[in-house]
C-alpha cells in the first residue's frame, strides 16, 4: 500500500525550490513572489492547510494569498482573437477556460461569433 502521507510530484518540486531559497536566503528576505505563485497554485489543487504544511509556510499568510488571488481576474494570454464573420456559420470550435477551480471545455458546432461572445460573458462572469 502507497505511503499516503508522501507528497505529490508538484509538492514536493516546490518544497524542495523553497528549501533551496531558505538555505541561501539573507535574513529577514521575504519569500520571491514566484515562489508564493507557485504555492498558491498548489493550494488551489491541495488545499491551504495541506499545502501550507507541506511547504512549511504561515497558514494565514497562505490563505490571505489564495484569497487575494481568487479576487483578481486571471490574466488573459491572448490579445487578440479573431471572428468569423457573423452570418456566416462556423464548423467547430473549443474554448479553454482555466482558473483556481479547474478547467472547463465548451465545443461548440454550427457556432455563430455572437455565440462565443455570450459564451466569453458568461465564463467572466464565473469568477
Amino acid at each position: 500500500m502507497a505511503n499516503q502521507n508522501a507528497l505529490s510530484p508538484d509538492l514536493a518540486r516546490v518544497r524542495d525550490r523553497l528549501s533551496g531559497w531558505r538555505e541561501t536566503k539573507q535574513p529577514g528576505a521575504r519569500i520571491p513572489a514566484p515562489l508564493w505563485e507557485m504555492a498558491v497554485r498548489l493550494a488551489g489543487k491541495y488545499g491551504v492547510t495541506r499545502t501550507a504544511r507541506s511547504l512549511k509556510l504561515d497558514y494565514y499568510a497562505l490563505k490571505k494569498r489564495v484569497f487575494l488571488a481568487e479576487e483578481q481576474p486571471a490574466e488573459n494570454g491572448a490579445a487578440f482573437v479573431e471572428l468569423p464573420s457573423v452570418s456566416a456559420p462556423a464548423p467547430a470550435c473549443v474554448i479553454e477556460w482555466e482558473d483556481h477551480a479547474g478547467m472547463l471545455r465548451v465545443h461548440l458546432t454550427g457556432y455563430q461569433a455572437a455565440d462565443i461572445a455570450v459564451v466569453g460573458r458568461s465564463l467572466r462572469g464565473s469568477n
